[in-house]
């Protein structure tokens, strides 16, 4: 019997080796449906207490923070920004990417309530080194805020 088993827990071993590592990275990093997912439950958080939403932004707090993966907003009227791991304070409409898209720019200009949209750039991963990767970032408009939430293309 063992004889019999060997041959396919030795296939399975080799497979295991052999399976490319970008399964490993996905779950290292938040995706697509995590980030539009967190940025709609933002949303939702924003409607019922602004204050209180905000402050879970900024600490983290209540699933506004996963992995790589956050929750950012700015003054709708000025930009300022409300919400964010290190840029809390800047100006959003300033915040260009790493290849000189002024991202920032776009989001103040095309942010608008009930309606989510998308924006590409490049950007360095936090806690990493300074290299740029591509980076797309869901935004909408509510109750005054710009906010959105980003992730990175594999």
């Amino acid at each position: 019997m063992r004889s019999h088993l060997a041959f396919p827990i030795g296939q399975a071993a080799i497979l295991a080796l052999l399976t490319p590592t970008s399964s490993l990275v996905a779950q290292a990093f938040g995706g697509e449906k995590e980030a539009r997912s967190m940025l709609e439950r933002a949303v939702v958080a924003m409607k019922e207490d602004k204050v209180k939403a905000l402050e879970m932004f900024n600490k983290g707090e209540g699933g506004f923070k996963d992995r790589d993966l956050y929750v950012f907003c700015a003054n709708a009227s000025d930009g300022v920004l409300t919400a964010h791991p290190s840029l809390r304070g800047e100006h959003l409409q300033e915040i260009v990417g790493k290849k000189g898209y002024p991202l920032g720019k776009e989001i103040m200009g095309n942010a608008a309530e009930g309606k989510i949209k998308e924006v590409t750039y490049w950007w360095p991963r936090p806690g990493g080194s300074d290299k740029p990767f591509e980076k797309h970032t869901f935004y909408t408009q509510v109750v005054g805020q710009n906010c959105g939430v980003g992730y990175y293309q594999e």
